[in-house]
């Protein structure tokens, strides 16, 4: 039988790479002697949450489109350029049995020298509003799967099967608690528990709102602020690393093991994170970045928010959080309502699914 090679790339943010490193876990699980090899960007956080998951990766040089004017934008063509012509090589070296993209601007050279070389292309997209790398990609790939309805209004409609999107195996035990995490994370257990996320680099907006209302949040629950690598020196200064019912970190890259000890999680509305938190059966506050292509965070939070499957806040009314915590901190029936509503929003298999089918093209 001739070996399986995957070769995976999607990067920058934690909503293409944990969606990469679930379809990897899947191959592997399918294949256990299948060779997998990852592709993304030198100095983004692929680089170290790949390795971390147990895989090879090769970093490319290039960088993302800056939206201001920027003298970095004037040498981008050069790094796709190189990007592009080293992509070549690790293609025509290793030699993959398919090619699967999950997005962010490390993975267009990667599909797009796979498509001119005609090998077998898969693409993964998160959101409700395809980036420009995976709207690429599409138009060399044998499918693509995607988390909502309606995608075929971007995507080629023949490719497009709707999978919803992978999430991390060890997100479908999260009614299993990790043993030590209430010492590990100095929790108060007579007390709920809030998680704030904002993404892998944080959000401002949310963490400033933190910020002037932890003194409000305390006394009725602990803490776990995961603030963001951009923002975690600022507030360390500011807090002390020994209180109790206080946890506060740039990132927690096993994330899933704080879902059982989360009563409410305050989130941005990525799809991605969406996916985790409906599997997870959270009860939630999403507060959606305006910061992104078409408003799609706004309108995933709001498929959510009227289904009553959570509670949306936006930017503008961010003076309303801390009233919004007290209520559902102090009220856990709403609570079980939210995590109620929110299952019908899970996809749990959704990484066997998206395998299924290139194993079935692998087949022909």
């Amino acid at each position: 039988m001739k070996e399986k090679r995957f070769l995976l790339s999607g990067g920058g943010t934690g909503g293409h790479i944990f969606p990469a490193i679930s379809i990897a876990g899947e191959i592997k699980h399918r294949w256990p002697d299948a060779r997998i090899l990852f592709v993304g960007a030198k100095n983004r956080m692929e680089m170290t949450q790949v390795p971390a998951a147990g895989f090879d990766i090769i970093g490319l040089p290039i960088t993302g489109l800056r939206r201001s004017l920027s003298v970095k934008n004037l040498i981008l063509p050069i790094k796709l350029i190189y990007s592009l012509l080293r992509c070549f090589s690790i293609l025509l070296k290793f030699k993959p049995s398919a090619v699967i993209g999950t997005g962010g601007f490390a993975s267009a050279p990667v599909v797009i020298a796979a498509g001119l070389m005609r090998l077998p292309v898969f693409v993964q997209e998160q959101n409700s509003f395809a980036g420009l790398s995976n709207r690429l990609a599409g138009r060399f790939a044998k499918k693509v799967f995607v988390a909502f309805e309606g995608m075929d209004r971007q995507f080629p409609p023949q490719k497009v099967v709707v999978t919803g999107n992978p999430v991390r195996q060890e997100i479908l035990k999260t009614n299993e608690i990790p043993s030590g995490i209430a010492e590990r994370y100095r929790l108060n257990v007579q007390k709920p528990t809030l998680l704030v996320v904002g993404g892998s680099l944080g959000a401002a907006k949310i963490n400033e709102t933190i910020d002037r209302f932890t003194d409000s949040i305390l006394p009725i629950a602990n803490l776990i602020w995961v603030c963001g690598k951009l923002y975690y020196n600022r507030y360390r200064i500011k807090y002390t690393d020994n209180m109790e019912g206080f946890y506060l970190t740039d990132f927690i890259p096993d994330l899933y093991q704080l879902y059982p000890v989360a009563d409410l999680v305050i989130s941005r509305a990525g799809a991605g994170t969406l996916s985790e938190l409906a599997v997870a059966q959270k009860a939630c506050i999403l507060i959606p970045s305006p910061n992104v292509a078409e408003n799609h965070q706004y309108k995933n939070a709001m498929a959510f928010g009227n289904s009553g499957a959570a509670v949306v806040v936006t930017e503008d009314q961010l003076d309303s959080l801390p009233s919004v915590i007290d209520d559902l901190i102090k009220n856990p029936e709403k609570r079980k309502n939210l995590e109620k509503n929110i299952r019908q929003f899970a996809r749990p298999d959704a990484t066997k699914q998206i395998v299924d089918y290139i194993a079935k093209y692998l087949q022909t």
